[in-house]
């Protein structure tokens, strides 16, 4: 993979990304609804940055969107 061509915005994103889903093994006390609602922002995150170039609005709005899907799955079954 040629590391040269990808624009800095992308890497930042992509490195904030994987430093908020790394983090997340520090949240074991956290209700699993709020673990979902973590993980699907931090998803969304670095997935609106990927698909926008990342532009600012495209991060957050899929951190949002992100966050709301995973706040909604519902785990018990």
């Amino acid at each position: 993979m040629n590391t040269q061509n990808l624009p800095t915005s992308r890497w930042l994103a992509l490195a904030a990304g994987l430093t908020l889903a790394a983090s997340l093994g520090a949240c074991s006390n956290m209700s699993r609804q709020d673990q979902n609602t973590a993980v699907g922002a931090t998803a969304g995150a670095v997935g609106g940055a990927v698909l926008t170039g990342g532009s600012t609005i495209g991060t957050l709005g899929g951190a949002a969107i992100g966050g709301l899907i995973g706040n909604q799955i519902d785990t018990k079954k």
